[in-house]
């Protein structure tokens, strides 16, 4: 193994193979890097509905879902981006996310896109979060 190979395994933690979070031709959910943690982005499942507030609501509490894996949650946020498939939804997507973030929240950038990999979904979210890693261990 070269030294850069070896710094690189060092650096990023990849979730495990067999995890129900990963699967074949799909990027995994997130990559850790030291304390840093960069959450995929996510689009929320035709089950969450069809309006914007619905899929909002899913696409955080995926977000949440994946930072507790790594034993955070979405407080340890520090960015997130949103891709809305239509700026119109922005005020009932903010109103949403408002739900669950404080203006103290994470920094964010919310971009209007011309579409999203799934046809039916109107937000795809990705996210950035620090949580400190045991050294003790």
């Amino acid at each position: 193994m070269s030294a850069r190979e070896a710094d690189a395994n060092s650096v990023a933690e990849r979730p495990k193979a067999d995890a129900p979070t990963s699967g074949l031709g799909k990027p995994p959910r997130y990559r850790r890097a030291g304390s840093f943690v960069f959450v995929s982005g996510t689009a929320a499942k035709a089950s969450a509905g069809a309006d914007i507030r619905a899929q909002t609501k899913a696409c955080i509490e995926d977000i949440s879902a994946v930072l507790e894996e790594v034993g955070g949650g979405l407080e340890n946020l520090v960015e997130v981006t949103s891709y809305l498939k239509q700026m119109a939804d922005f005020v009932d997507y903010n109103q949403t996310y408002s739900t669950y973030f404080s203006v103290n929240g994470p920094a964010r950038t919310t971009v209007a896109v011309d579409r999203l990999s799934d046809p039916n979904a109107l937000i795809e979210m990705r996210g950035v979060a620090y949580i400190a890693q045991n050294t003790n261990a």
